[in-house]
């Protein structure tokens, strides 16, 4: 694991935001969703989320997430991503959101 400094962390623009929408994304080669997600006043975005083995859109709905939003658009198939959506492998390699375990306004930073 490579140290970094402190600077370099602070570089990382991670954001609470609330998933707004839920939409499938057949044309992904790994099973997704598309989910558009508020940032408050940073705004609204779309990201692919590779979560369908634990989540369903509906639950998916109302959550607060932890994005990255400041890395460049990444093109997926036929559509662009605007931020990651962070969370953990679990020991199959599907999936686990990062938690917010209380709610937060949209746009926070993770500090």
């Amino acid at each position: 694991m490579e140290t970094i400094a402190w600077n370099d962390f602070e570089k990382v623009e991670l954001r609470a935001g609330t998933i707004i929408e839920v939409a499938d994304f057949p044309e992904a080669r790994k099973p997704a969703y598309k989910v558009k997600v508020d940032f408050g006043p940073l705004g609204i975005k779309w990201s692919s989320a590779q979560i369908t083995r634990h989540y369903t859109k509906e639950e998916l709905t109302g959550r607060q997430i932890l994005g990255v939003i400041n890395f460049p658009e990444k093109q997926i198939a036929n559509f662009m991503s605007q931020f990651l959506v962070t969370g953990f492998a679990d020991a199959n390699g599907d999936i686990i959101l990062a938690a917010i375990d209380k709610p937060v306004p949209n746009g926070s930073k993770l500090i």
